[in-house]
């Protein structure tokens, strides 16, 4: 696959347009450790928080594939209602196509940042608050606290930076070397580096549990860390 002809990696910026919907499955899962196996998880996750009539929603939805997975894992509860969210206009049409035959699913083209949130159980976060500009996170996380019940969830996985200039280095080679070991070629993985300039913008761990404290979060478990990548779950 070449990432700076097919997946508009260029040095003019990343974005998930043009042909981005149609090969961001398996691009992702080149890039991004345990992408799909922590899909599981968050299922899994989810039990606890998703009653019978919850609101649920998922942030920067993409192609539908978690949103998807979590209402057919709660089948026998037809009345939750899972809201998926993306700013790009042509990922909300494969996740539309991708969730047609699911009747619980709506897909909505908006930003998080805008969106009036209903009062909800499950909020997910899979990789998209690092594409929030850092200017507008701390109160994305705030409107996503502000919308939870008491005892709802907010699980957010994110690429994090490392403590430290070595640690970070550490962590860049390594992840270098997981994504040529997916046959990403090193050309791939520069242009997609510098593409991704000024466009994703991961905070470090602390940066990120600033973030949910400051939210108003007190109750937050880290849920999976390899490399770079870290989930957590929030509960209100």
């Amino acid at each position: 696959m070449k990432v700076g002809k097919d997946l508009h990696a260029e040095n003019a910026g990343w974005h998930f347009g043009g042909q981005v919907p149609d090969r961001f499955v398996d691009h992702i899962s080149q890039s991004v450790p345990f992408y799909e196996e922590m899909h599981d998880l968050v299922c899994r996750l989810s039990d606890f928080f998703c009653g019978k009539e919850s609101v649920c929603y998922e942030l920067g939805v993409s192609t539908g594939e978690l949103l998807r997975k979590l209402a057919v894992h709660h089948a026998a509860r037809p009345h939750i209602r899972w809201v998926g969210l993306d700013v790009e206009p042509s990922m909300v049409d494969k996740a539309r196509e991708h969730c047609a035959d699911v009747s619980n699913i709506e897909i909505l083209h908006e930003d998080v940042r805008n969106f009036d949130f209903a009062q909800s159980d499950f909020i997910v976060s899979y990789y998209c608050m690092q594409f929030v500009p850092p200017r507008d996170r701390q109160a994305t996380f705030q409107k996503i606290y502000d919308s939870l019940h008491w005892g709802g969830a907010f699980i957010l996985f994110e690429k994090v930076r490392g403590p430290d200039a070595r640690f970070q280095d550490i962590l860049t080679v390594l992840h270098n070397e997981f994504k040529m070991g997916r046959g990403l070629s090193a050309d791939e993985v520069l242009a997609k580096a510098s593409s991704l300039k000024g466009v994703l913008e991961p905070f470090s761990t602390e940066g990120n549990l600033g973030l949910l404290h400051r939210a108003g979060f007190s109750d937050i478990m880290t849920v999976f860390r390899y490399l770079s990548f870290e989930g957590f779950l929030a509960i209100k």
